[in-house]
């Protein structure tokens, strides 16, 4: 089923149809909200947030077939909301989930460490990248997102996209050199 038919339900009182369409977008509103605020506990929050508002309004949206492009313009409209009340307190990415896959799966412990310090600079470099490359790459390494697919969500073309994606990755490459990882 198409994203316009899971709309048009919707609209018709089918709340199922949007639990679908949910279930579908959220793991890419959530890499988008990411890119865009840093901070993996807020970008949940305002993943969901960005959810809520398309649900409440659903009504206005013209072309149900393009749910996906408008539902990223709601949730970078929330993360700028957000952006702009400075008062909150970002978290760091990833905070603690490395040590804990690490310590699970066995890693020695100077082993463990060389990784975590690894991990935490690469995340740092990330989260470091202008916004363009970021979102890109939390979309295409994080969620499993073709070119296409990113293209269609930032309003690029997938050769943008690519751009972008070889921009970071040099980036990235010259970051973790610094570092000497």
């Amino acid at each position: 089923m198409t994203d316009g038919q899971l709309v048009r339900q919707t609209l018709a009182g089918h709340s199922s149809a949007y639990e679908e369409l949910v279930r579908r977008w959220s793991p890419r509103i959530l890499a988008f909200c990411h890119a865009k605020v840093r901070s993996s506990h807020s970008a949940e929050d305002l993943a969901q947030e960005a959810l809520l508002r398309g649900y409440r309004s659903l009504a206005t949206l013209s072309e149900p077939d393009k749910f996906g492009c408008w539902l990223h313009g709601i949730a970078l409209r929330t993360c700028l909301d957000w952006l702009k009340r400075k008062e909150n307190q970002q978290t760091r990415f990833y905070a603690g989930t490395a040590e804990e896959h690490l310590a699970a799966h066995g890693h020695p412990p100077l082993e463990r460490l060389a990784r975590e310090e690894q991990t935490e600079s690469l995340l740092a470099a990330v989260e470091a990248l202008p916004d363009e490359c970021r979102e890109v790459v939390m979309l295409y390494y994080y969620q499993d997102v073709t070119y296409l697919e990113i293209g269609d969500m930032l309003g690029v073309s997938a050769a943008t996209v690519n751009a972008r994606l070889t921009k970071a990755r040099k980036l990235l490459r010259e970051q973790m050199t610094h570092f000497g990882t």
